[in-house]
Parts: structure tokens; C-alpha cells; sequence
């Protein structure tokens, strides 16, 4: 069986300003192909980011992330590059798994002193790659993907805690 190819993120969403940090852990084959974060109209994030931020999901992608820019939200993935068949988290290859420099992700957004897990591939790989003694609270949200089975009712509840409403 051939290798699967050298999957590459895409670049942070992310002011200098940023005050939060939303961190997924590699975007899927819909995403990379749209160069897109949450590509997938499946995916539950632009729903639930809309709902906490005040836009419509199917808004265009640039003004979807100018609202979350706007109200100091980044966006990123933890892995730079990786080896995966298809979309799920749980096909990576984990020795092909290259994390992004988040050492100077948190030098250049110095504001930001909080980082939400989009499900636990995501904190499970940051927590096992990167190694920053950054001063953030970080807290595992449950996964927007729909992969996921929580109801989007229920994920919406969890993600809540992202404005304190």
C-alpha cells in the first residue's frame, strides 16, 4: 500500500492582538482543498462560531473570519504537516507528525492567555509535541467535527464557555 501524501496546514488566523486561541488539530482534506479553515459544510465550528459571534455560518469565509478577528479570536492547528489517508484525526501517521512553532505563535500574540482544544486530537497532540511554558489556561472543547456524535445542541453548550455566555 503506497504512502498517503505530506499534508500541510494552513497559515494561523490570527491578529496581533488576538486574546484566544482556537486550535484544531489538522484541517481535513475539504479544508486543505479550500485552503479554508472548517471547510466542511458538515462541520459544526462555523455554526457554533457564528452563534457565539453574532454572524450567519454560510456568510462569506472572509467575513466569517473578520467577525472572529474582530473580537480577538485566532485560529490555527496543531500540526504542521503529517501523513494521513483521508480525514480523520485518528488515521495520522504519528511519526509523520511535524507540530507548528507555536514558540513564536505565542512571542508574536502576546495577549493571548487562552487556548481551546477543538476535541481531543488536538490537546492529545499538543500536549505530546509542543512544549511552551506559554502562561495560557487551556481547556478541551468537544469536537465540531462530524465525526462527533454530540448533538449540535450540546456542542454549542460546551463551546459557550469560549464569550462567558
Amino acid at each position: 500500500m503506497p504512502r498517503p501524501p505530506l499534508l500541510r496546514g494552513l497559515p494561523p488566523i490570527a491578529d496581533p492582538d488576538a486574546r484566544l486561541l482556537i486550535l484544531g488539530n489538522m484541517p481535513s482534506v475539504i479544508s486543505l482543498g479550500a485552503a479554508e479553515y472548517y471547510g466542511n459544510p458538515r462541520n459544526a465550528f462555523w455554526r457554533i462560531a457564528g452563534a457565539l459571534f453574532g454572524f450567519e455560518a454560510d456568510e462569506p469565509y472572509r467575513r466569517r473570519v473578520e467577525v472572529l478577528r474582530r473580537n480577538g479570536v485566532a485560529v490555527w492547528d496543531v500540526l504542521h504537516s503529517c501523513r494521513r489517508p483521508g480525514s480523520l484525526d485518528s488515521a495520522v501517521e504519528p511519526a509523520s507528525m511535524v507540530a507548528n512553532n507555536f514558540a513564536a505563535f505565542f512571542a508574536a500574540h502576546p495577549a493571548i492567555d487562552r487556548v481551546y482544544f477543538n476535541g481531543a486530537a488536538a490537546q492529545h497532540n499538543y500536549a505530546r509535541l509542543v512544549h511552551v511554558g506559554a502562561d495560557v489556561n487551556y481547556l478541551r472543547l468537544p469536537s465540531t467535527s462530524p465525526a462527533q456524535t454530540m448533538s449540535y445542541t450540546d456542542k454549542l453548550a460546551a463551546w459557550r464557555v469560549v464569550t462567558g455566555s
